[in-house]
């Protein structure tokens, strides 16, 4: 409790932003609010659907519930599989990364009361760990994190320490974990909002204090070319068929990587242009 009283809560107009703010603001402090991704229709649509998730609490506490059949909200069909191909958000994600997106996980939490909070860590995993084997080694990736009630002080808000994922120093080492941080920052957010955060930004939440519990889907996403560092297993074809289309172009073989390990110094028909490196990017209006 001590360290919520203390840290910021995030002042800023998340509704207001450009596409180019909301680009400059995941590259650079390594987070960004999207609000009202879902709709309330939307949002009781998907809970409706949450109620009937196998769960089980994780190792430092049965308050935090998550999906114990890692596949199993993937494949449940209905308003949780669409989720995956959600229109307004796989838009901004074809800005961010180009028109190519591979979905690389997607799993489902319960907050309860009484919940400790998750340590200041990365998602980002670049040489694999036991607890994510390769699955975040890639150089890039986005996790959305939908959050189907309001995130306030008292429930488990949001915790994160912004331009931690730009540091070169040994203290930015993405397997470290930390119980809190001076300059931490609490983001609050209504329900049918997204956080967007970068893997490498170190990030957690706060305890939940409240009196009710806070759910939250959380979808993966990353460029084509950003492949992991070792193979994964792939996925269930029989499965993935059983989605619509619009889903499965999302569900690519997880292991796809664009690496050009044998280029020259001067590969024939260089380009002379590439919007997605503009320094000009983080300035777009439309």
């Amino acid at each position: 409790m001590k360290s919520q009283l203390k840290a910021r809560i995030a002042d800023t107009d998340w509704s207001s932003l450009t596409l180019g703010e909301r680009i400059r603001h995941i590259e650079v402090e390594g987070y960004l609010v999207i609000p009202d991704l879902l709709s309330p229709e939307h949002i009781n649509k998907l809970k409706a659907e949450t109620k009937a998730i196998n769960t089980c609490g994780v190792d430092y506490s049965d308050k935090q519930q998550v999906a114990e059949d890692k596949d199993e909200v993937m494949y449940h069909g209905g308003e949780l599989s669409k989720l995956i191909a959600h229109s307004p958000t796989i838009a901004f994600l074809k800005v961010l990364f180009g028109d190519e997106i591979i979905m690389m996980s997607y799993s489902y939490a319960r907050s309860e009361p009484g919940h400790p909070g998750i340590s200041l860590h990365s998602d980002g995993q670049p040489w694999s760990s036991k607890l994510f084997g390769y699955q975040f080694s890639c150089p890039r990736l986005i996790r959305v994190l939908y959050y189907l009630d309001d995130l306030t002080p008292e429930v488990s808000p949001f915790r994160v320490l912004p331009r931690s994922h730009l540091s070169f120093h040994n203290d930015g080492n993405p397997y470290l974990r930390y119980e809190e941080h001076p300059e931490q920052l609490m983001v609050t957010c209504r329900a049918g909002s997204a956080v967007l955060i970068n893997q490498n930004v170190f990030h957690g939440n706060f305890p939940n204090t409240g009196d009710r519990p806070r759910e939250m889907l959380a979808i993966t996403y990353r460029p084509s070319w950003a492949g992991p560092a070792g193979e994964i297993d792939t996925r269930d074809a029989d499965k993935v068929a059983g989605l619509s289309p619009e889903i499965q172009v999302i569900l690519g073989d997880p292991n796809t990587r664009i690496w050009m390990h044998d280029n020259p110094n001067k590969p024939d028909h260089m380009a002379k242009d590439a919007p997605g490196i503009n320094p000009s990017r983080w300035d777009r209006t439309d």
